[in-house]
């Protein structure tokens, strides 16, 4: 078994706020070199990101990767469409939850998993605005709870 070291770039923090992730798939993505080095750096918004299914390949659109600053012709548009590395079945099992059930792909994170750049993609339903309230209730309630174990355990 292979050991791999896992350094991630980039989170898509919003993507967690506004939508309630179901499931959880890897993607490798096809990037050209000075946008690999460009990551390598942390140069990199996933916050408007997502993903869509076209002629049994997938897409991640909206990611913005900032040109590599020594790229000079080598640069390509920080906001191109780039494609997605996936099985078959897996494109097409998530193809039929987005167009059937109502899902959206969303990237959740970019990371380097030994030398290859990996997108953590997310099967995602949109949440209403009661449930992010609920969220936030829910968290705050956590927070208090620890403030309060805190200062019992503390004296």
């Amino acid at each position: 078994m292979q050991s791999r070291s896992r350094k991630i770039v980039a989170l898509n923090r919003k993507a967690r706020h506004n939508y309630s992730v179901e499931k959880v798939f890897e993607a490798g993505i096809e990037l050209f070199g000075t946008e690999v080095k460009s990551i390598r750096n942390g140069n990199l918004n996933l916050k408007d990101g997502y993903c869509v299914v076209e002629d049994g390949q997938i897409y991640l659109l909206n990611m913005h990767i900032t040109p590599y600053e020594k790229g000079n012709i080598f640069n390509k548009d920080p906001l191109r469409k780039r494609r997605l590395l996936m099985h078959k079945k897996e494109i097409l099992n998530l193809y039929n939850s987005v167009r059937l059930k109502g899902y959206s792909l969303i990237p959740l994170s970019v990371y380097f998993s030994n030398s290859k750049v990996k997108v953590e993609i997310g099967l995602c339903r949109g949440k209403k605005l009661y449930d992010k309230r609920a969220d936030m209730a829910a968290k705050d309630a956590k927070r208090q709870i620890e403030r309060q174990v805190k200062q019992k355990f503390r004296y």
